[in-house]
């Protein structure tokens, strides 16, 4: 998880309120400058400060028109308005008190800067490079971008949106999604940390993550290094219920890349969900925002290794603030990875050490519950618990070449299939011809007696 800022001291003490028209702030953030214009906007750049602010043409505040001829709906507008460089949740939030998404959207086209600027509680520069875009931009262009990509824009209210939001405090006026959003009709656990794990906090965050989603829970978490990875990586080896990974920046922006191909899995058979439209870079200020949506969406959350002042617990309080169950696992004393976390311990905390306090925490059965699960297309077949093609698994263990490789690794030099590969890691890890150490799996040089690839 990121430590992009600094978190309260004590899981109950209450976070800085977004909004600021200055500076960063926890939901707001927006430094002013800089963000999706360049990618979203045609003829975005920089302006000097005395330019005059280009006026639309001619019946632009007309309705603008859909693909099939329509008018467009408020999904459109949102998508249009989030690309906005320096539009964080907040300032979307004013802006949404006060005018509908199109309604919104025309203001700004129309070259209504003040109106804008008192409305969004903004300084001039950044609420005359908003007129200056939307001036320029097509509402329509940049929703059918979205659509082309896979990615879904769904508004606060509307089907589709997630139940678990909708009564928050501080629900998304509009998420981004890839994958399968029904995911979240299952129980969730909300699994976080440091990016500068330990070998012990990544082995844990995998078998907890594995546990979980084996029993029927799906495992959030933010797509971090770290902590994060192991969680997600955990979960996908259970071939259970699916992960959830919330991120910080756009789905076209995969942040960090060395975790490119966990990314790929989640979205292929989880779901990835961002405040955030396509194009949008990793602002540090967009992440303590993101944090608050993986509280929300848990109905627990774990945090299993955490630096005294990690990101993890401001997830651990935003999930508090929620009336969210909050555990941690603990570490040794003179670990810097364990201070965050042990610290909750001592505050009073849940404490998960071993599979069954995590089942107590998720009120579930040691048996394995019946999953409602996505096509299973995009997994191998192993129907009546079929043995692994002997020629596959001979392939992947000769990528090892006798060195520990990553998930990341393997995908890249056998080409196979994330879901496939991952079933078949965990084949050879069950058969004893690897060892899984958090991330990392390495070949063993004999297998128990008669184990081959294959069985």
């Amino acid at each position: 998880m990121s430590r992009d800022a600094p978190v309260p001291p004590t899981v109950g003490a209450a976070l800085p309120a977004g909004g600021g028209s200055s500076g960063a702030d926890r939901r707001t953030g927006c430094p002013e400058p800089g963000g999706v214009a360049a990618a979203l906007l045609p003829g975005a750049g920089s302006t000097g400060s005395g330019e005059e602010i280009e006026r639309p043409a001619a019946g632009f505040g007309a309705p603008a028109a859909g693909p099939d001829g329509g008018e467009l709906g408020d999904e459109a507008y949102l998508a249009a308005l989030a690309s906005l460089a320096g539009m964080g949740p907040a300032r979307l939030e004013r802006l949404l008190g006060r005018w509908e998404p199109a309604e919104a959207w025309e203001c700004l086209a129309a070259g209504r800067l003040v109106e804008a600027a008192t409305t969004a509680g903004v300084g001039e520069r950044v609420a005359h490079r908003w007129v200056r875009d939307a001036a320029r931009a097509d509402p329509a262009e940049i929703h059918s971008r979205h659509r082309r990509a896979g990615v879904t824009v769904t508004r606060r209210g509307s089907a589709g949106y997630p139940e678990r939001l909708t009564g928050d405090a501080e629900p998304p006026a509009v998420l981004f999604g890839q994958g399968t959003p029904e995911v979240l009709e299952c129980p969730t656990v909300t699994i976080v940390g440091t990016r500068r794990c330990t070998r012990y906090g990544a082995d844990v965050a995998f078998d907890l993550a594995r546990t979980a989603a084996a029993h029927g829970a799906a495992v959030i978490s933010g797509l971090a290094v770290g902590i994060d990875a192991a969680a997600h990586a955990g979960a996908l080896a259970a071939d259970g219920a699916p992960p959830v990974g919330v991120v910080g920046s756009g789905l076209d922006r995969i942040y960090p890349r060395q975790n490119a191909v966990l990314w790929k899995m989640v979205a292929q058979r989880g779901l990835l969900l961002s405040e955030a439209p396509l194009g949008a870079p990793p602002e540090r200020w967009r992440f303590p925002a993101r944090n608050r949506i993986m509280a929300a969406l848990g109905d627990a959350c774990i945090v299993v290794e955490s630096h005294a002042d990690g990101g993890a617990l401001g997830t651990a309080t935003e999930a508090a603030r929620r009336g969210r169950t909050v555990a941690a696992v603990p570490g040794p004393i003179r670990s810097p990875a364990s201070a965050g976390s042990n610290r909750l311990i001592a505050e009073g905390c849940g404490v998960v050490c071993d599979i069954e306090d995590l089942l107590v925490l998720l009120d579930m059965e040691r048996a394995r519950l019946p999953l409602r699960l996505p096509s299973p297309d995009t997994r191998p077949a192993s129907e009546g618990g079929a043995a692994a093609d002997p020629a596959t698994s001979a392939a992947i263990l000769d990528a090892f070449d006798w060195m520990p490789a990553t998930l990341e690794m393997l995908a890249a030099r056998t080409g196979i299939d994330l879901g496939e590969l991952s079933w078949h890691l965990e084949n050879l890890n069950v058969a004893g011809l690897l060892a899984r150490r958090g991330l990392w799996y390495e070949r063993r040089a004999e297998g128990p007696a008669g184990a081959s690839p294959g069985t």
